[in-house]
């Protein structure tokens, strides 16, 4: 047994499934993933696990956008339970609420066909 990590896409749903600015839930395995589709088209994928909250709840969250100190505006998705707010497209927390910095696991996501599709790890 080698131990090499290889990466597979796996279908998640229809892109149809998905809702603008609404947050869907998804199980691959053991892990949360939480699906968003944003006003542009695009689909972002974390996880769905609010490290402050300690809950898995980021799929309900609040998606927006966070303008940063560059004049850049990046899409945002604020956890439900304190407020604390990430990065779609990095994982980096944008607002803690005072408390230290968490950042989340994001996921590459594409669309085929109409269909979610999300490059998982397998082991």
């Amino acid at each position: 047994m080698s131990g090499t990590v290889t990466s597979t896409w796996v279908r998640l749903c229809a892109l149809d499934d998905l809702f603008v600015e609404r947050g869907r839930a998804a199980l691959l395995g053991a892990t949360q993933v939480a699906l968003f589709r944003l006003a542009d088209g695009t689909v972002r994928a974390v996880s769905n696990y609010d490290p402050y909250g300690d809950a898995n709840v980021l799929s309900r969250g609040i998606v927006g956008t966070k303008m940063l100190a560059d004049g850049s505006e990046v899409p945002t998705i604020a956890s439900p339970l304190h407020k604390q707010a990430w990065d779609l497209r990095t994982g980096a927390v944008v607002e803690t609420q005072g408390k230290d910095e968490r950042p989340i696991p994001v996921y590459p996501v594409a669309v085929d066909e109409g269909q979610v599709l999300i490059k998982w790890k397998d082991a």
